[in-house]
């Protein structure tokens, strides 16, 4: 390269340093200056993820909680094999509406849904009795250790103005896996 800059002239010279420094401006334009931001969205991508990783460190260490609380929920209540819940369920709400006072005029199909620890059992029925029988009726059905709870819940009058129809979605959750001591109590 000596050589080559050996045997130019002076204006030759700095025609040729003139060129290469705009080569390497142009290079620098194209390649290099569009990515001078990309430092800052790094160091925004790195802030996030390291509160990220706070964040499940944080969850991680709340992990034996959990665990104790899930075990502390699986003892409780009474298991119900999968075969019988929708039988205990119709049980249930009958025997409810027996005790209060409340005729159950009509139900519908029952339905199931899952998640990872319950299954649900939804009915809907619409029954027919006085306030203070059908307050009293689904009272009794959430206080139980049936775990039945209402979803959805319909009153119109009925034609004499005495009763009320009501229109019920009762849902009901049943444990989807019992720990084998409590099936084993409950076997007993």
């Amino acid at each position: 390269m000596k050589k080559f800059f050996a045997q130019l002239r002076p204006l030759e010279r700095r025609i040729a340093i003139g060129m290469l420094v705009v080569v390497i401006l142009v290079l620098n334009y194209v390649y290099i200056w569009p990515h001078f931001y990309d430092w800052g969205q790094l160091r925004q991508r790195l802030d996030a993820a390291q509160k990220e990783i706070a964040r499940d460190q944080a969850a991680i260490a709340e992990l034996p909680k959990y665990q104790h609380l899930v075990k502390a929920f699986e003892s409780e209540g009474v298991f119900v094999a999968p075969e019988d819940q929708s039988i205990n369920f119709l049980r249930t709400i009958q025997s409810q509406s027996a005790a209060s006072g409340v005729s159950i005029l009509n139900m519908s199909r029952q339905s199931t849904q899952t998640n990872e620890f319950f299954v649900e059992q939804s009915q809907n029925i619409s029954v027919n009795g006085d306030d203070k029988a059908l307050v009293d009726f689904l009272y009794k059905l959430g206080s139980s250790a049936s775990m039945i709870r209402v979803r959805d819940l319909e009153l119109q009058p009925d034609g004499t103005h005495i009763h009320l129809n009501a229109s019920i979605q009762l849902i009901a959750s049943y444990q989807k896996n019992a720990s084998p001591s409590l099936k084993q109590a409950t076997a007993k």
